[in-house]
């Protein structure tokens, strides 16, 4: 396992969550009940699968060091395991953010944030 995941979200949900303090997750998220997140490995195939032809994006780098229990390695696509965050995404786990544009066939243009 690693101590780094990456989420992507809604600029504008992300606006929110920095005012404050917290991310409670996409409609998806809500839904299945845990933030999705992504390994660096498994990065690319989410944004393709979920994400293409969208430019409002954000690239989340999360620090999973901290978050004990609420966090789960779970299996999906093919037995792959995914984290899985059982509570809201607190800002401060973030430790980087950058735009994020994904075309139409799934490639993934990041941008500095400002």
């Amino acid at each position: 396992m690693t101590d780094v995941a990456y989420k992507i979200v809604a600029a504008d949900e992300w606006r929110l969550a920095i005012a404050e303090g917290v991310y409670a997750g996409s409609a998806v998220d809500l839904q299945d009940g845990y933030i999705h997140m992504s390994t660096e490995a498994q990065l690319a195939e989410t944004a393709r699968r979920h994400y293409a032809g969208r430019d409002d994006l954000i690239l989340l780098t999360v620090d999973l060091s901290g978050m004990g229990d609420e966090l789960v390695w779970e299996p999906s696509r093919g037995g792959a395991l995914f984290p899985h965050l059982y509570a809201p995404l607190r800002a401060s786990a973030v430790t980087a953010n950058r735009r994020l544009s994904v075309s139409s066939d799934g490639g993934m243009l990041l941008e500095e944030t400002t």
